[in-house]
């Protein structure tokens, strides 16, 4: 398993390093004999660093690979992010702007910015209790449980996945069951079912998890009577604060051709200082 972990390293990095040779300083001359020992020589270098990688990922439980891919997006203490969200229907698209912060799980606080008509909308999520803001008729209104599963502003995606509400480590049960290749990357597949009285919207979900970065590059959700709601597709992979991470996913109904809504993730940054009272009712009103 190791070795054929470390083929697929091999022609992962190769590429890479191709790339990266010719932009060096021009003052570095290679000649063919000099190029190939370098690249050689780099080759090497990621191996050695990948190995213990390689090695700690395949002994990794279930709920760890999940809680390290929950980690990788939404940092392991707060975020702050930046995004544009298209909400695409056959005959008309939308876009909508938002900024969003988190501390953990409990605390979740999002901004509209525009388009104008929707700008200075906010939602907030105050460990169980959650609440939205809206200026343009200065009302306040807690949201109920059974409001998490609706779509947020019109779009594919729940009041669940925008407040970060459900927790995919403390929340489910999870069990591998096994690994495919998603888009050229080697994934751990798993499977999550919720955990008896936890307070989620999904009767299942699975998961393709890369085991090299442990990026969320696929997600299938279902309903309670296990029948598929939507899927969740992560691309265009980039580094974003000093971390690689997908910033563009698609998600789509199963039962609505021609419906998907885009997040593009334009600015996040992780772990940043920021506290409890952060999120707080007259804050829904203040925040910019």
């Amino acid at each position: 398993m190791i070795v054929k972990c470390l083929r697929e390293k091999i022609n992962e990095h190769e590429n890479f390093i191709v790339q990266v040779l010719p932009q060096w300083p021009k003052k570095l001359v290679f000649d063919s004999k000099s190029y190939y020992f370098m690249k050689q020589f780099l080759l090497f270098i990621f191996l050695f660093v990948s190995i213990p990688l390689l090695s700690s990922a395949q002994n990794l439980s279930a709920k760890e690979i999940v809680k390290k891919a929950e980690e990788k997006m939404q940092g392991e203490k707060s975020s702050y992010s930046v995004m544009t969200i298209q909400i695409v229907r056959p005959t008309w698209t939308r876009t909508i702007s938002i900024k969003a912060w988190t501390l953990g799980k409990d605390y979740a606080l999002s901004l509209i910015t525009s388009p104008a008509a929707e700008k200075g909308k906010s939602f907030l999520k105050r460990q169980k209790e959650m609440w939205s803001w809206d200026p343009t008729i200065s009302r306040m209104i807690k949201m109920p449980p059974s409001m998490l599963s609706e779509g947020w502003m019109g779009s594919d995606f729940t009041n669940d996945d925008m407040l970060n509400s459900t927790s995919l480590a403390n929340d489910f049960n999870q069990k591998i069951l096994g690994e495919e290749i998603f888009e050229q990357f080697k994934c751990f597949k798993i499977e999550m079912i919720p955990i008896e009285n936890s307070a989620v919207v999904w009767g299942k979900i699975i998961l393709w998890v890369s085991e090299n970065d442990f990026l969320q590059l696929k997600t299938e959700y279902y309903d309670d009577d296990l029948i598929l709601v939507k899927t969740e597709l992560a691309h265009d992979i980039k580094i974003m604060d000093n971390r690689k991470i997908p910033t563009r996913f698609e998600i789509i109904p199963a039962e609505t051709k021609g419906n998907k809504t885009i997040v593009i993730i334009n600015d996040i940054k992780f772990n940043i200082d920021i506290k409890e009272s952060f999120f707080a009712q007259q804050n829904m009103k203040n925040v910019r």
